[in-house]
């Protein structure tokens, strides 16, 4: 049987282990030991002969705890086992050789000033990577290497607080402190590790904000804009952050209801802003007091006292040159149309109150030509009217006015002056719109036809009324009334029982409208009335013209004689086109010299190239004459073809027989050209002493004529005889 140990404990390279040992070993050498499992041959060996279990390197029990190991017996001769494999486990004791270590390390933490003593802080920790089990080798004490008296902590847990009451962090924000742990329980000959705890303390609002002095001394300029930020003032507050945060007061008080004061957010510092206009002529000083305090205020300090501090800010006011000042942001002034130009509608005042007061010059800012309608008085502001105004074109006016010192031209004011041009009443009424007034010839007296109002260019007043009559001449004639409604309209009634049209189909009521409106005015329109056939009912059936009004002074004469020279300028214009298309006739047969009729040539080629003369012009001459072969260029014929021959036309022909024939002819005719082409149907009647003139009756061949008996025929046709029997006829002339 192998017996052996079964727990070993190495460390550093054994020259002695232990010893297997089998029972059948005599010791004469016949049995060998063999040695197999975890860390056989490079970390542990054995003796062969003896059994002798040795290591062979260093063990480490923190990469390696124990190790498991088989050993057997076997003959060296046979090489059989002699007894069974037994299986062992070689345990590896620990030693203190590992110091503990701060993992999470270094630390850093914060705790708020001004904390008691024992405030909690953090709490490190650090590992040992020994044996917790065995002996005190991972048994770790905490203790403060630097940073006391202001930290403690504890030697079992590592938790670290405040040591010092009333720690501030004004005096010092920054800690470090450097922390041990030690194994062995901190007994001697322990390992140790240190790591570094850096603490900030937070800030609390602990501290009330501070002026500086007691007393801020500003110069302001009197120009200085309302709104404008004319100084700055701060507070010391040695708080951090929201702690630190200031709002800043005007203490109620004398002066200082000129101003106000904001919080510079960047800067925490009082921003002084104009709230009114300053004057130095005025008020030259100002005092007030501003307050300071904090925002966020922290209840466990309120025992301190008041978190806030006052100052006095005076103010110096400067003087400075101004430019000089209008009496009035904007005047008004009213001036009535039609006044006569030069007179005097109102006057502007500027003063310079500055300490040496200077003369004001006034003049007009031009924008536009309205401006020219009015001058100012450069020394008294004076307005007055430069040209004769008009309310019904312009009804209001807005001036600029500039003032400025005579000391310092550059220094100017300006003002707006608004003109309103008040109404004369100088336009007559008028009745507002054209009315289409008829009458029934069946109407009855006091029948109302028609209501009418009026109109007027002139700006009423409230409360005008229009009155509505009839003219002098007018109110004797028993055929229609004007009835006014005193609402400024008014209704046209008939007087007489029925109206006929074949005795008068008009009536002209002339009709008279005043205003009330001094000055009154007046004016007289006519009114057309139109008599018409009606039914039963009172609609009209009949009734063609339109009723028209007639403005004053217009008669029925003058309208004649209007529409007599419409008539004249028609007949002369077209007289005037007819002379100029008879020129033009003249002109064109003059140019061609030639009485027989022309063909318009337009160049317009038509078909293929060979179609250049599909269009015979000898169809247009007379067809009395034999007509000459040609052969059609346009196509290829095949055999030559005999000239159509037309027999000429009976005299006293019937022109629709006529035509009817050489329709027919045409119709059938086998030679006639595919493409377009022209045939004539051109009838020429009998009866004339000089026979033909016409080109009908002219041969087609364009070889020259003999007309020298023209000459022959009378004085009549001396001036044909003359253009063609001199020269003669050049058909190259004719297009």
């Amino acid at each position: 049987m192998v017996s052996a140990a079964l727990e070993w404990h190495w460390h550093t390279y054994l020259s002695c282990g232990t010893e297997l040992h089998s029972d059948l070993d005599k010791g004469v050498g016949s049995v060998k030991y063999t040695l197999s499992g975890d860390g056989a041959g490079t970390v542990f060996t054995i003796d062969e002969t003896t059994g002798d279990i040795h290591a062979i390197r260093s063990l480490d029990r923190e990469e390696k705890p124990f190790y498991t190991l088989r050993a057997q017996a076997v003959d060296v001769d046979t090489k059989k086992p002699l007894e069974p494999e037994s299986e062992f486990i070689i345990k590896v004791q620990d030693i203190n050789d590992n110091e503990p270590k701060f993992l999470d390390g270094p630390y850093v933490a914060s705790v708020p000033e001004m904390s008691p003593v024992g405030a909690y802080v953090l709490q490190v920790k650090a590992t040992d990577a020994d044996d917790p089990t065995y002996g005190n080798s991972a048994r770790v004490v905490y203790s403060i290497l630097q940073g006391q008296p202001y930290f403690s902590i504890d030697p079992k847990t590592g938790v670290i607080r405040t040591a010092l009451p009333n720690m501030d962090r004004e005096v010092k924000e920054q800690y470090q402190v450097l922390i041990q742990a030690k194994d062995m329980g901190g007994q001697l000959g322990g390992l140790a590790g240190t790591t570094t705890v850096n603490i900030t303390l937070t800030d609390v609002n602990d501290n009330p904000p501070r002026f500086p002095k007691s007393i801020f001394h500003l110069k302001v300029p009197e120009t200085s804009h309302v709104g404008s930020a004319i100084g700055r003032i701060r507070a010391v507050d040695p708080d951090f952050g929201k702690n630190a945060e200031i709002e800043y007061n005007i203490v109620p008080g004398d002066g200082g209801n000129l101003f106000d004061i904001t919080t510079d957010e960047y800067t925490q510092e009082g921003v002084i802003k104009l709230k009114k206009p300053l004057d130095f002529e005025t008020k030259k000083a100002y005092t007030f007091k501003v307050e300071a305090s904090n925002l966020h205020l922290d209840h466990r300090f309120h025992s301190v006292g008041p978190f806030k501090d006052t100052a006095t800010v005076k103010i110096n006011v400067l003087d400075m040159d101004e430019p000089p000042v209008f009496s009035k942001p904007v005047y008004t002034m009213e001036v009535y149309e039609d006044t006569p130009v030069g007179t005097i509608i109102g006057a502007v005042t500027a003063q310079d109150l500055d300490a040496g007061s200077s003369s004001v010059r006034y003049f007009m800012d031009w924008k536009n030509d309205v401006d020219s309608y009015f001058t100012i008085d450069a020394t008294e502001g004076t307005i007055a009217t430069n040209e004769l105004l008009d309310r019904e074109s312009t009804a209001q006016y807005n001036l600029s006015i500039i003032a400025s010192k005579v000391s310092n031209p550059l220094l100017t004011s300006k003002v707006n002056v608004i003109i309103n041009v008040l109404d004369v009443n100088e336009f007559p009424p008028e009745i507002s719109v054209p009315y289409e007034t008829s009458v029934c010839e069946n109407a009855k007296p006091g029948q109302v036809i028609q209501i009418i109002t009026a109109a007027d260019k002139d700006l009423s007043p409230a409360g005008q009324r229009f009155s509505f009559k009839l003219s002098s001449e007018a109110s004797n004639k028993p055929n229609f009334t004007v009835h006014d409604y005193r609402n400024n309209t008014a209704g046209i009634e008939t007087r007489r029982n029925g109206y006929s049209r074949r005795q008068q189909e008009l009536y002209f009521l002339p009709i008279v409208i005043e205003d009330s409106s001094y000055p009154v005015q007046s004016s007289t329109n006519t009114l057309t009335i139109r008599v018409c056939r009606c039914d039963s009912d009172g609609t009209i059936q009949s009734c063609n013209v339109e009723a028209i009004f007639l403005p004053v002074g217009l008669s029925t004469g003058a309208l004649i004689a209007i529409l007599l020279c419409i008539v004249i300028l028609l007949v002369i214009v077209v007289l005037y086109v007819a002379l100029r298309r008879q020129k033009k006739k003249d002109t064109l047969m003059t140019s061609k010299e030639d009485i027989r009729d022309n063909v318009i040539h337009y160049d317009d080629e038509g078909g293929g190239e060979e179609d250049t003369q599909a269009f015979d012009i000898g169809a247009l001459r007379n067809p009395k004459v034999i007509e000459d072969n040609k052969i059609r260029r346009d196509i290829k014929p095949d055999t030559l073809r005999f000239t159509r021959h037309r027999p000429p036309a009976e005299d006293n022909t019937d022109i629709r027989d006529f035509i009817n024939q050489r329709l027919q002819e045409n119709d059938v005719d086998p030679s006639a050209p595919p493409y377009d082409s022209l045939a004539t149907y051109a009838y020429e009647g009998n009866g004339s002493v000089a026979e033909s003139l016409s080109s009908i009756d002219s041969l087609t061949t364009e070889a020259d004529q003999d007309y020298d008996y023209l000459s022959d025929w009378g004085p009549r046709f001396k001036i044909l005889a003359d253009m063609f029997g001199e020269e003669g006829y050049n058909p190259d002339k004719v297009t």
